[in-house]
């Protein structure tokens, strides 16, 4: 019974601005609370990053001893020497790819584990966020949260995050093998890595909207693509799929750019630096050069040297590469912890009672309401509903009926009133009490995978066979189930697309039919069935509304003339109310609706 509108199009006075990108640091460390649930598995990963890191940096020093084996011009060599440092170079190269293998698998464990974990607590926040924020927010784009967005912060956390942390090791454990070998080289770096850090700062801060813009579009085609997909008999029936395909073609064509200017603006960064380090690289070989002349080191430590320095350089300039995939992933992480920020339904009272023992008295009392609170749409409305009668709402499309049963079920709480039931304000009732006092048939009907049965019993675990048959037959729907090849245990596909709309909505009756509420909630429930089958659950309906209170919206005013009260409601407001003969005999609003239906 939620108010819906077509994504894109929400009315101003719900749409909401968007939030504030978070800085990037915090994401991070929001990311690293995730990673701490985990202690055991970071401590070992970092052990084995270490002693991986370890093992492969001995292998240049390793390197130029076996160099240093050989003596230049006299040709001499001492192959003992030569094999078996090399011998030394396989093993612990050896190791150290065991080690590495070991530590992947870990960290693809441990991204696992955590992209669980962040999935679970996101459709968590969702079962527990307000009706209003599925209102306003496109379906698409929730799911690309869920979806893309954590796959994302997956791939960042299993490889990106993996390779910053072996290319820290590398760096400090390569710089300080340097500077054993030669001091005077080093100083080398001490102008490109500065020159590499710097620049690459200043792309990460040009770069970074771009992947957050990047995430946006994606979600916004998703969700466009989702309502195409879902209204796309629709667009059959009015031929509008050249207009359609304009549309998404807009849509793609900005996904793409956002894409292509995230990667290319982000791609600059790793050849960028990888040209200031190839000027290191270079510099080193020259002066190196230089001072072997001058016999200041070896050939084998120059070779050491070299090996280090491009030891050192590569991990600056990967760190470089991967920096625009870790701009992907905290803009991805920063929408998915958005979604986790929204507020989540306000909670009961501390002094909320449990409803129980439901008899269905329903009272509005100066009920003030209003979307947002400066746009009020309902002023001051008073209403009764005794225990066991049947209240029809009517009015014109937009007057304000589905809003009142958003109140009634507390889907929105007013800025003004009370609503009571059984004497009982509702907010210092249990949600979760008050809702599960009411049985609900909409216009819009809703079917999980699954069999007949599950969806018929989905209000009521536990339900037995006898009790699921009982509520089928009531609603007109057990000859047809028992006609399928599995009965009952036929598997309905997604949203039931496999029966017709009919069907479905006999199978909704049929749910709340088996649901024991003391309150029906009927939306226009006969609205998709044939006049036949409309009387006959008719007829059944009278006999499961028998001693419960009803709240019926209709359209067709031929369906209501037998409720005990007809609320009239015209521009939020109940302007006439009665049964049907007496509305008609006053020959006011009502009257002019009713006839308009029937010249």
């Amino acid at each position: 019974v939620s108010l819906r509108w077509e994504a894109g199009t929400l009315p101003s006075y719900i749409r909401k601005e968007p939030r504030m990108r978070q800085p990037k640091s915090k994401v991070l460390l929001r990311l690293g609370t995730y990673l701490m649930r985990h202690k055991g598995m970071v401590f070992a990963a970092l052990m084995l990053t270490i002693a991986s890191n370890l093992l492969a940096l001995v292998g240049p020093t390793l390197s130029g001893y076996a160099i240093d084996a050989i003596e230049p011009g006299k040709g001499a060599v001492i192959f003992e020497q030569v094999f078996y440092y090399c011998f030394l170079m396989a093993v612990f190269y050896a190791a150290s790819s065991v080690l590495s293998y070991i530590l992947s698998a870990l960290m693809i464990y441990l991204s696992q584990k955590i992209v669980y974990q962040m999935r679970k607590e996101v459709f968590e926040k969702l079962a527990d966020m307000p009706v209003n924020y599925f209102d306003t927010h496109q379906t698409g784009d929730i799911l690309s949260r869920i979806s893309y967005d954590i796959d994302t912060v997956n791939a960042s956390l299993s490889n990106d995050l993996l390779q910053i942390c072996t290319s820290v090791i590398t760096v400090v454990g390569s710089f300080i093998m340097m500077v054993r070998l030669s001091p005077p080289l080093v100083t080398i770096f001490f102008v490109t890595v500065p020159a590499s850090i710097l620049f690459t700062r200043y792309r990460t801060k040009k770069v970074r909207p771009l992947f957050h813009k990047r995430s946006e579009k994606l979600g916004e085609l998703n969700g466009f693509t989702e309502e195409i997909i879902s209204g796309h008999k629709t667009t059959k029936a009015y031929h509008q799929e050249a207009t359609m395909q304009s549309r998404f073609d807009q849509k793609n064509e900005e996904a793409v750019t956002a894409f292509y200017n995230a990667d290319y603006y982000g791609s600059i960064t790793g050849p960028s630096v990888n040209f200031i380090n190839n000027i290191s690289l270079s510099l080193v070989s020259v002066f190196g050069a230089l001072l072997y002349l001058f016999s200041k080191i070896s050939l084998g430590d120059i070779s050491s040297f070299v090996l280090y320095s491009r030891k050192f350089s590569g991990p600056i300039n990967e760190a470089a590469n991967i920096l625009s995939e870790l701009q992907s992933a905290c803009s991805a992480a920063d929408r998915v912890f958005q979604l986790l920020d929204e507020p989540s339904e306000k909670a009961d009272a501390a002094d909320a009672i449990v409803l129980d023992h439901v008899r269905g008295d329903v009272k509005m009392e100066n009920i003030r309401f209003g979307y947002t609170p400066d746009k009020i749409i309902i002023p001051d409305l008073n209403m009764v509903a005794p225990a066991g009668s049947t209240v029809a709402i009517v009015g014109h499309t937009g007057a304000g009926k589905t809003t009142l049963i958003n109140l009634l079920m507390r889907f929105y709480d007013p800025q003004g009133g009370v609503i009571s039931v059984d004497g009982h304000d509702i907010q210092h009732v249990t949600r979760k009490s008050l809702r599960l006092s009411y049985a609900m048939v909409l216009q819009d009907t809703w079917l999980f995978n699954g069999t007949i049965f599950d969806n018929i019993a989905y209000g009521k675990p536990g339900a037995t066979m006898e009790e699921v048959t009982a509520a089928a037959k009531a609603a007109k729907i057990d000859s047809y189930i028992r006609k399928l090849p599995d009965g009952y245990q036929t598997y309905l596909s997604e949203d039931g697309v496999n029966i017709s709309q009919g069907q479905k909505q006999l199978l909704t009756i049929a749910r709340a039919m088996l649901l024991d509420a003391k309150m029906l909630i009927l939306d226009e429930a006969t609205s998709n069935v044939d006049t036949r089958t409309e009387i006959q659950i008719q007829a059944a309906m009278r006999e499961l509304m028998k001693g419960k209170t009803c709240f019926v919206i209709a359209h067709r005013l031929s369906t209501i003339q037998n409720a005990d009260r007809i609320l009239v409601v015209r521009d939020g407001d109940i302007v006439e109310q009665g049964t049907h003969s007496a509305l008609m005999a006053q020959n006011g609003f009502y009257a002019s609706l009713y006839n308009s239906q029937f010249q």
